[in-house]
Formats: structure tokens, sequence, C-alpha cells
């Protein structure tokens, strides 16, 4: 299990940080774990299952 920083999100799915932030607290997005009082990070598996779903939400859509 591997925790990405916000740069990490970021860079693998094309959105910028405070857009990713921002679907976080609207629950469009997946959020964000609290490391420390000043650190916080996404789980790789939660984003890479978001951009699966993304995926498979556009292919529906293109049949």
């Amino acid at each position: 299990m591997r925790i990405l920083k916000a740069k990490e999100v970021s860079e693998r799915t094309s959105i910028s940080i405070p857009h990713i932030r921002r679907m976080a607290r609207e629950d469009r997005f997946p959020k964000p774990l609290k490391i420390s009082d000043h650190r916080s990070g996404w789980l790789e598996s939660e984003v890479l299952d978001w951009i699966s779903e993304c995926v498979r939400k556009h292919r529906q859509q293109a049949d």
C-alpha cells in the first residue's frame, strides 16, 4: 500500500491539485488521509480505482 502526494495524484490524473481537493470535498474523488499535522496523501489504490472507473464510464458512453 502506497500513499501518494498531491503532486503525484495530479500527475497521474492530469487534474490540478486545487481541483483534486475540491472534488474530494464534494465526494467526487477519494478523500486524502491525514498523515501528520501538516501532511496528507491519497492511497494509490483508491486513486487507481477512481481512474479505472472514469475509463469504464467513458467506454460505456462510447458504446
